[in-house]
């Protein structure tokens, strides 16, 4: 099978660098071969005999499911204050410049912390639930601490309480996993 490579270089910079046509186009020939062998040529080849590592188990899929979910109702919130500081909600009563400067400061907080904290649940980083929580602790103070100036919204603080809880417990089930598996995994135990 013969392929068409593509020549590049022009009859001037083969006269230029002294070269012939005949060399020229055997190695672009051999270029060419060589870089149809291979799918893509900037990914690396696959190796059959990889390592594999363990398989997560049921809790971790579970507790990796939470945090998606938890990931995707964080984009939702984010998404909620953003269409509310730019006017998309609320009929534009609830734009950034119309509002009183305690619901400035803490709108703006939480439409960049939802976000972050979306992406960091979704990816499944350490730092992902810490920025939830300061969303969720910022909200409830919001509801709880301050209800004269940010309403009463026993919903909202209830589901930021119980996404929390089953956070504390997914970890304390994780810990006492892995704490079983330690035990038996050791082999210089009586």
């Amino acid at each position: 099978m013969r392929f068409s490579p593509p020549y590049h270089a022009g009859p001037a910079n083969q006269i230029a660098r002294g070269e012939g046509k005949l060399r020229h186009m055997a190695v672009h020939d051999a270029l060419w071969r060589l870089y149809a062998r291979r799918p893509c040529p900037y990914c690396p080849r696959m190796v059959a005999d990889s390592a594999k590592g363990p398989r997560p188990s049921l809790t971790e899929t579970l507790f990796a499911l939470f945090l998606r979910l938890v990931a995707v109702a964080s984009l939702w919130f984010a998404l909620q204050y953003w269409a509310m500081l730019t006017g998309f909600s609320f009929e534009g009563r609830g734009r950034f410049d119309l509002l009183p400067p305690a619901w400035k400061a803490v709108s703006t907080v939480l439409a960049v912390l939802f976000p972050v904290a979306a992406v960091g649940l979704w990816l499944l980083v350490s730092w992902g639930p810490v920025i939830w929580l300061l969303a969720a602790a910022t909200e409830i103070a919001m509801h709880e601490v301050y209800p004269s100036i940010f309403g009463i919204n026993r919903l909202l603080v209830f589901t930021h309480i119980a996404v929390a809880a089953v956070f504390v417990l997914f970890r304390i089930a994780l810990f006492l996993q892995r704490r079983r598996q330690a035990r038996t995994v050791r082999t210089d135990s009586p």
